[in-house]
């Protein structure tokens, strides 16, 4: 069987140092439980400072959630451009003839395009058996499967017949790679627990002693890809995946990370949450095109194995793997660890549910468990002052792009939400326009509104910075539109009205889905109320 036991792997994971201390050898002047706590402390910070502003300083407060939706303007206008932008760049990529590309682009450092080998490692639990074909059906397409890639599936303990599932999938697609392996995670060891991370860690070990200390594989010729048991790769992704890695002279010091659609299930969710996903799958690709922007990875991605195995691999008690891992690596290559952009997109499939309400609820506990991911300003922070001989400069610029979007959907949307509404609620008189104005007369309701909104330049910026925001939502929404996949049957009445009202319902929905989980999961760090990994609802 290819797993190893219990109690030989326990060893084999206790000389390599599993479940020791979160930080590294070394302790940092400030305990992890206290950085932990800071995204939950602003958040809460943020709701005081709003309410006692509001009392007070309500003009001030309104002045600060201007200031804060602007920006968000300004960040959804980017995104709109850098989205088109990204959408271009997708086409030239998939038009490109890798291997002629690798021919003329190969100098001295480069690899030999058949010394590359993949590793796929696939960590699942409770996976639905089709699912799991429908994403090995989509790599058995990859060019070269068959000499060059190997399948992991990593199992888990926890799972009743996970290796009778395997061992099906085994017989049935092992004939299409060069290697087709499965492990299962033991449940329960010390320092772990059941979630994705220390799956694939467990996974990673295992091939890594297989091809490299067996087989005698060169681990420098190794990438590993990590994956969601639902991705469904681009037809060409493995194809430039090679021609990259051979021809970076600094393979060993990059991650590679394709944009995200999530169109998997596109027509199986519900209309209104699509714009959600629209606007997730936009910021996806913008933060990929937009050279002003830095790229992190994101559910599905590549590293060289010798990264992997000289940063000790995943740490097992992670629920958020993907940041954690990119600036574990980043500390071990003393700050030399870049994203490299791969612009063919792999689809994912959205949280579904039975109705809608279970559809949103599986959206929110979705966002609760990536918003975990806030416990890397903490170990961001932890690993800059147990490093100081990485340069301070990049490191905290990396520390803001860590920080920038976990705080806007925190403590930003508390001062944005609680900043432009509750003023006018506790002093109607800093309003523009009295409602009651427009009540009495609604035939000049346009003019009542226009007036007021251009005496005060400050409600007119809010109202312009607000309906920016919408229209930019439209937009995602119809380049989304552009690159779904045909739908899987027609389109009803009630699904058109579903999509028109899901427009004007992007804020409400915003604050429900993702604004929320996010101040949900800050505040359990702050309390220091741990979550337990749960796997989302797709089918």
């Amino acid at each position: 069987m290819p797993y190893r036991s219990h109690d030989n792997q326990h060893r084999h994971n206790s000389q390599l140092g599993v479940g020791g201390s979160f930080w590294g050898h070394s302790p940092p002047p400030i305990s992890e439980r206290v950085l932990d706590a800071i995204p939950g402390f602003l958040v809460w910070f943020a709701l005081i400072f709003s309410i006692i502003c509001a009392i007070f300083f309500p003009r001030f407060l309104l002045f600060l959630a201007t200031l804060l939706t602007l920006y968000s303007a300004g960040r959804f206008l980017f995104a709109a451009y850098a989205n088109q932008l990204g959408l271009k760049q997708i086409r030239q990529w998939e038009a490109r003839d890798w291997r002629k590309h690798y021919e003329t682009q190969r100098n001295k450092q480069s690899l030999e395009w058949d010394a590359v080998q993949h590793v796929v490692i696939i960590p699942n639990y409770n996976e639905p058996i089709d699912i799991l074909r429908r994403t090995l059906d989509s790599l058995k397409q990859q060019c070269e499967a068959d000499t060059r890639m190997t399948i992991v599936l990593a199992m888990e303990a926890g799972e009743d017949a996970c290796v009778e599932k395997a061992e099906t999938l085994q017989s049935e697609y092992a004939q299409y790679f060069k290697h087709f392996h499965f492990t299962v995670h033991p449940r329960g060891l010390p320092g772990e627990m059941q979630c994705k991370s220390a799956n694939e860690a467990w996974a990673a070990r295992w091939i890594k002693r297989k091809l490299v200390d067996k087989l005698g594989y060169t681990i420098e010729h190794i990438l590993v890809t990590t994956m969601d048991a639902d991705t469904q790769w681009h037809p060409q992704h493995f194809f430039a995946l090679t021609a990259l890695f051979a021809l970076n002279e600094n393979r060993h010091q990059h991650f590679w990370q394709a944009p995200i659609r999530y169109h998997g299930n596109i027509w199986d969710i519900n209309p209104l949450l699509r714009i959600i996903n629209a606007y997730a799958t936009a910021f996806e690709l913008a933060y990929l095109a937009a050279p002003q922007w830095k790229a992190m990875p994101m559910s599905s991605y590549s590293l060289s194995l010798k990264l992997l195995h000289d940063s000790n691999y995943w740490d097992g008690d992670v629920i958020a793997d993907e940041w954690h891992m990119f600036i574990k690596a980043y500390f071990v290559r003393g700050g030399d660890v870049e994203v490299e952009k791969v612009m063919l997109p792999f689809l994912a499939d959205a949280t579904t549910g039975k109705s809608l309400v279970e559809e949103m609820r599986e959206k929110y506990l979705q966002t609760l468990r990536h918003a975990w991911g806030s416990k890397e300003i903490g170990y961001m922070m932890g690993k800059i002052l147990d490093h100081p001989e990485v340069p301070r400069r990049p490191a905290l610029r990396m520390l803001l792009r860590v920080s920038h979007d976990i705080l806007l959907a925190g403590a930003g949307w508390v001062i944005l939400t609680v900043g432009s509404q509750l003023p006018v609620i506790l002093h109607p008189e800093i309003a523009p326009f009295n409602p009651l104005d427009i009540t009495a007369n609604p035939s000049n309701a346009a003019s009542i509104i226009g007036t007021g909104l251009l005496a005060s330049p400050l409600w007119l910026a809010l109202t312009a910075a607000i309906l920016i925001t919408v229209l930019l939502a439209i937009v995602f929404w119809f380049q989304d539109v552009q690159v779904r996949p045909p739908r899987t049957h027609p389109q009803t009445m009630t699904e058109r009205l579903w999509t028109l009202l899901s427009f004007p319902l992007m804020p409400l929905l915003m604050l429900i889905v993702l604004a929320i989980p996010v101040i949900q999961a800050q505040t359990r760090l702050l309390l220091g109320k741990p979550l337990k990994f749960r796997v989302s609802k797709k089918v």
